[in-house]
């Protein structure tokens, strides 16, 4: 029965579809008892494991036109230097894998953050038999969803073109790949190291082939080359070398614009040929270092290690009383904050720290990270860390002050080196709240000099330092006539990294008068605000506001939204911007109107419907953008002016309709785990909408049981037992077996682990975090600006 008990289990987490043969066949039994022992036996033994609720198709069904997630299979160890996807796509192109596509064309080795920052360091590995086929769209061979099967640490896929079946599973910086082939004597692998110049070299005597690719996108030195080397089982047929899109005869080696390697076997049915794959920014040297991860294991064991490594990550977080499509939906969104950014560095020989700089080339000690958009991930990415992940993220610190040391600036997006991208000043958000929040061990005064230094200076690229410092310092905000593009969602961002600066040198013990500009330059969120509107306006040089002005325009003087949305980016004073427009009845006012107002656009900034006007569009919610970032913590705000109610109504809205565990399963771009973050945050009933402040303000769970085991070996334990569909509001929340009315949860208090219980009910009560002492942090209750 063991045996029985273990193939059922296997079959389970393999996806088969021999599970119902299986216990069929094992359950014909003369004894009823016997029967009734093993049926039970075998219901214990399918008990789903973590890594099973998790789909990594989700958000795959996307396009330029309109993304549900825009994200493709990542088969990797949770932040790995390396990925691996198949490859639908053309090279080159950022949609690699698509949903909707009927053809894969290789498998591919992945640094990709996103499609509209593209890939880097790219390969591919490919089995075909018959007539060798080297271009990619020659040699793409038909599959089936029906035949995939993609986990994280495990993909597997039937290529009907050739009857061959694929595998890969990967270490960090490693994988081992198993092709099923059928009789035949041209069994072939293609190796593709891409182009834009590359090089490969076949080693017959030790079944090798080793190459490197310097395909990219942007973002790297000269030198850049990652190097790989692959492995196989069994010796060579024959192999050769191609070019373009042709053998090149008798040779052996080859560098070219677009090169690679063809592998030939001869197979019989069913032979199964490994394949070892280990790659390196560094050497072919430091590549057979890394080739290391994977051991002596079999392919089996190292999906086994990849399995327990990804559950025992997914298993910090456990949550129950949930439907099954709110639980798949949590932990395939778990598994996306899980991935970057990516560790960028390697151990050498000694197992020292090393890293290929990505932005002066050369190969220097210490931890490196790298494909992230801040501008995404300060809101709640990084703050997860500090809650979760903390050691993680002081090495991430780390590889800030090398980043500032190789290339003069902090990074703010980041693929390899800096990019082009996005606005903003945010990695002093990150730096901020790592430290406010008690992380250690890093060089804190050279980051405190960096961020001081994005406080005065424009960067390489638009996206580092402070694009339009000089008028943001002098006048109190970036002015819309003078050539600065999306001039008031830099301002707004300017001042709250003014007042994370502010923080931090508080914290540091900075002398008053060197940090007292800060807290005055992080109100200068007020000098952008109209008053006529009631929202956050382009202004003019000489002090006047834009004229003609429309709140529905994206772009312009605003960042992939409009004013509707951005106008709630002061993070750090919500109480200052509800004095603004108001008070907290006309603030509330203001708030709902956002789901009340159409989905009306305007669309001329951008001469076209770029995406993120569409999802909006199609929603159904207002003029409400959840897919994308400025906006998504507009829903907690109600908590500030004593109407909680309505963040625990709108917030289950968002979760129900906006997410699903499915390939069109996310509203808009999921950009490096921001927007499946802010579901994790939201689904266990709080969320950071300030980093840089010691609170999580409250929203509502979305399960009955939520266990969060942080990394200090403390536990915060959730229960509200009446959750369901009907009932997502708070009635009452008790903290340690005490009642507890405040709209927030401190950080140093859930440190050090908590019970809380929450009693939900279909109703809304009124009278709970109303008075003012109960609403979150808002810097003019705190902080009295010179």
């Amino acid at each position: 029965m063991v045996s029985f008990i273990k193939q059922i289990k296997q079959d389970l987490q393999m996806n088969s579809l021999n599970i119902y043969t299986t216990i069929t066949r094992r359950m014909v039994r003369p004894v009823l008892f016997g029967w009734m022992v093993l049926f039970s036996s075998a219901i214990m033994a399918l008990e789903t494991e973590l890594i099973d609720y998790v789909n990594p198709l989700m958000g795959t069904d996307s396009e330029f036109k309109l993304s549900t997630g825009n994200t493709y299979p990542a088969i990797a160890m949770p932040w790995g230097m390396n990925f691996w996807m198949p490859q639908t796509g053309k090279m080159g192109d950022g949609w690699g894998y698509t949903y909707d596509a009927y053809k894969i064309q290789g498998f591919k080795q992945t640094h990709q953050p996103s499609p509209w920052i593209n890939d880097y360091g790219q390969f591919s590995l490919f089995p075909m038999t018959g007539s060798l086929k080297i271009k990619g769209e020659d040699r793409a061979s038909w599959f089936s969803h029906k035949s995939e099967i993609a986990k994280p640490n495990y993909y597997k896929v039937y290529l009907a073109d050739y009857n061959v079946t694929a595998e890969i599973t990967p270490t960090e910086r490693a994988a081992q790949f198993r092709f099923t082939f059928p009789e035949n004597d041209s069994s072939f692998v293609l190796i593709d190291a891409f182009d834009n110049g590359s090089y490969v070299k076949i080693i017959p005597s030790e079944n090798k082939v080793i190459g490197y690719t310097t395909k990219n996108s942007g973002g790297v030195p000269d030198n850049f080359k990652n190097y790989f080397v692959i492995v196989f089982d069994k010796p060579f047929k024959s192999a050769g070398i191609w070019s373009k899109d042709h053998m090149v005869p008798d040779a052996a080696e080859l560098s070219d614009n677009h090169v690679g390697a063809a592998i030939r076997f001869e197979t019989e049915k069913g032979e199964q040929i490994h394949v070892r794959v280990a790659s390196s920014f560094i050497s072919y040297e430091q590549a057979e270092l890394n080739l290391n991860e994977l051991g002596n294991d079999s392919f089996d064991q190292t999906v086994e290690k990849g399995r327990s490594a990804w559950n025992k990550d997914l298993s910090r977080i456990k949550v129950s009383g949930g439907s099954d499509q709110q639980i798949k939906t949590f932990y395939s969104c778990l598994y996306r904050v899980l991935l970057f950014p990516r560790k960028f560095y390697e151990f050498d020989v000694n197992g020292k720290v090393m890293h290929y700089s990505p932005y002066n080339g050369k190969v220097l000690p210490g931890y490196m990270f790298t494909d992230n958009g801040f501008w995404d991930t300060f809101r709640a990415v990084f703050p997860f860390f500090n809650l979760m992940y903390p050691s993680l993220n002081e090495k991430i610190q780390e590889g800030l002050v090398n980043a500032y040391k190789e290339s003069g600036f902090l990074p703010e997006w980041a693929s390899p080196g800096h990019r082009d991208c996005m606005i903003g000043s945010n990695s002093a958000s990150l730096i901020a709240d790592a430290y406010l929040k008690g992380l250690r061990g890093y060089d804190i005064e050279t980051l405190y000099e960096a961020v001081l230094k994005n406080s005065q200076h424009e960067g390489p690229v638009s996206s580092v330092g402070r694009f339009g410092v000089d008028y943001y310092n002098e006048l109190g905000y970036v002015p819309y006539d003078v050539g600065v593009n999306e001039n008031v969602a830099r301002t707004l961002e300017y001042a709250y990294a003014d007042f994370c600066i502010y923080e931090l040198g508080k914290a540091l013990g900075k002398p008053e008068d060197e940090i007292a500009v800060f807290a005055r330059r992080s109100q200068n969120y007020k000098n952008v605000f109209d008053e006529q509107s009631k929202l956050m306006r382009g202004k003019n040089e000489d002090g006047t506001f834009q004229s003609p002005f429309s709140p529905f325009k994206w772009g312009d003087a605003f960042t992939e939204g409009n004013s509707w949305h951005y106008t709630w980016s002061v993070f750090h004073d919500i109480q200052g911007l509800m004095d603004l427009m108001g008070g907290k009845k006309e603030f509330v006012k203001m708030l709902d109107s956002v789901f009340v107002v159409p989905p009306i656009f305007d669309d001329s900034y951008y001469g076209q419907v770029i995406h993120e006007i569409r999802e909006m569009q199609i929603m159904n919610m207002g003029n409400y953008a959840h897919g994308n970032q400025p906006i998504q913590h507009m829903t907690y705000l109600y908590n500030y002016a004593g109407e909680p109610w309505k963040t625990q109504y709108w917030v289950r809205e968002v979760m129900d309709r906006l997410y699903s565990p499915t390939p069109d399963g996310y509203c808009g771009d999921e950009d490096n785990g921001q927007t499946s973050a802010w579901y994790v945050f939201s689904a266990m009933g709080f969320y950071p909408v300030c980093p840089g402040v010691d609170e999580y303000v409250l929203g509502a769970p979305l399960f009955k049981n939520i266990s969060i085991d942080l990394e200090n070996g403390n536990t915060i334990r959730i229960q509200a037992p009446e959750n369901s569909s009907s009932n997502r509001y708070i009635k009452e929340v008790k903290l340690n077996g005490k009642s507890y009315t405040k709209n927030y949860f401190k950080y140093s208090e859930l440190m050090k682990g908590a019970d809380i219980q929450i009693e939900m009910s279909g109703s809304p009560n009124k009278d709970r975090g109303i008075d003012k002492t109960d609403y979150p942090y808002s810097m003019s209750n705190q902080v009295r600006v010179k």
